[in-house]
This record gives C-alpha cells, sequence and structure tokens, in this order.
C-alpha cells in the first residue's frame, strides 16, 4: 500500500525545510502497519504555515493538483497535511482513491471515544472555525471544547519541553472544567510533535493524534476497498466532458 501525504504548503522551502519532512515521514512509516509505504510531498508554492481560513483559500489549488497527481502515479491514498483539511471536497471530486482529511478522521475517532471532546488548537482566533470543522463532520454535539495554546505553528518544535507543559495545562482544562472525556490534537504540527500517549496518561483521558488517526483510516479504507462515494463527490462536469485544469483557467 502506498499512501502520499500532501502537505499544502512549501514546507521543504521553510525553516522547517526538508529535514522536517524526512521527520514526518520516519513517523508516519514508524505508525504504519507492515506492508505501507507512506511519502511525504510538498506543493511548490503557498503559506509557510496555516493558522486561518485565508491561509486554507490560497493553498487549495496547488494542493488538490499533486494529489491528483498522486493518484496518476499510482499511489492507493492521499491525506491532505493540514488539520483544517483545505480542499477535502474538492480533492475527491476529482479522484476515485481515498482522500482523507485529518480533522475530519480524528473527530470522527474522537466522538466514539467518549460523551465528549475537546481540540487543543492554536490561537483563540481558530476556535469559531474549529467548532464549524465539528458541525461539518457530524459531530458538534460530541463537542465539549475548542482551547488554544497561543503558541505559533512554526515555534512549537523550538521549544518542546515549553510546548509539552502548555499542552498539559491546556489538556487539564479541557477534562477539568469542560468534562472532557478524550483528547485531540487540531494541529498537524502539534500532532507530529509525537506526546498524545505521554499527554493522555498525565491527564488520564485518551488523545488523539490527528495525523496517525488519518494514517490509520487511511490503511483501513484501503484494506477494505472503500473509497468516498462519487455521488457525494462527482467529478465536475467540465473535467467530465474532459477539459483539462488548464483550460479551465482564463489568462
Amino acid at each position: 500500500m502506498k499512501i502520499a501525504y500532501v502537505v499544502p504548503g512549501p514546507m521543504s522551502k521553510t525553516s522547517m525545510g526538508k529535514t522536517e519532512m524526512n521527520r514526518r515521514e520516519n513517523l508516519l512509516n514508524r505508525w504504519a502497519f507492515e506492508g505501507t509505504t507512506v511519502k511525504v510531498v510538498d506543493v511548490p508554492n503557498g503559506p509557510a504555515s496555516i493558522e486561518s481560513a485565508y491561509e486554507e483559500a490560497l493553498c487549495v489549488p496547488a494542493t488538490v493538483e499533486l494529489i491528483a497527481e498522486c493518484e496518476a502515479e499510482g499511489y492507493d491514498a492521499c491525506i491532505i497535511g493540514c488539520f483544517g483539511d483545505p480542499g477535502l471536497e474538492a480533492a475527491r471530486e476529482i479522484t476515485t482513491i481515498p482522500v482523507i482529511g485529518p480533522c475530519e478522521a480524528s473527530m470522527l475517532l474522537s466522538a466514539g471515544l467518549g460523551h465528549k471532546f475537546s481540540v487543543l488548537t492554536i490561537y483563540d482566533s481558530m476556535v469559531a472555525g474549529q467548532e464549524h470543522l465539528a458541525h461539518r463532520a457530524g459531530v458538534l454535539d460530541k463537542l465539549a471544547s475548542v482551547r488554544a495554546t497561543d503558541i505559533p505553528v512554526l515555534e512549537l518544535m523550538t521549544a518542546p519541553d515549553q510546548t509539552r507543559d502548555k499542552m498539559i495545562e491546556v489538556a487539564r482544562a479541557c477534562v477539568a472544567q469542560d468534562r472532557a472525556d478524550a483528547l485531540m490534537f487540531g494541529c498537524m504540527t502539534m500532532s507530529f510533535l509525537d506526546m498524545a500517549d505521554e499527554i493522555a496518561a498525565i491527564v488520564g483521558v485518551p488523545a488523539v493524534n490527528a495525523a496517525k488517526a488519518a494514517l490509520k483510516q487511511a490503511e483501513s479504507w484501503v484494506s477494505m476497498g472503500l473509497s468516498h462515494s462519487k455521488k457525494a463527490y462527482p467529478l465536475p462536469s467540465k473535467m467530465a466532458a474532459g477539459i483539462t485544469f488548464e483550460q479551465m483557467r482564463i489568462a
């Protein structure tokens, strides 16, 4: 099984660079079942990090096109490497292989782990957007809270001990004050810190790593011969008529 983890930003050109892409690829392959190979790829241009709906919108065209290329290259599934699942519906329209959104995958998983779950996010400005994502995933009634760490994406890895302490502080508040039965990380960089098991043990409830949840959903769908419904995500009529990406654009 070949899975592409598609980063919807030019990570290789940022301060994180190819070193971080390789680290994430190694983690994904370590988490994967035997027989699964995961390749991390990034788009050639776009925002360095995605912390708003505007930045998500900027990254969608290049991300969707790269996912289409991955299907043409023979990948069995693609994961969108951003918690907001930017371009998920569009990518599913133009593909037949499974396209997995980490937010959708981890919210559906978290909703099954208890009566209520909470999301740890980056900024307070992202709370409403993640509540909307819970609504879109159909689990808003199981959302206990969304709480922010107030650590920017590009700074999460610069002081990992400080980040860990803040995540534990926020996680404890979710459990004690919001009555969360489970937690999930609303940021892929947060998930790739690989602290879910440690934090779960400290606060006493399951913690879902969004990157791992997306990977396991991809493996599950492929192993079961399942993919998204083309009735729900039909091929755009122009493309069905043979019009290409390039022809759809007006210069």
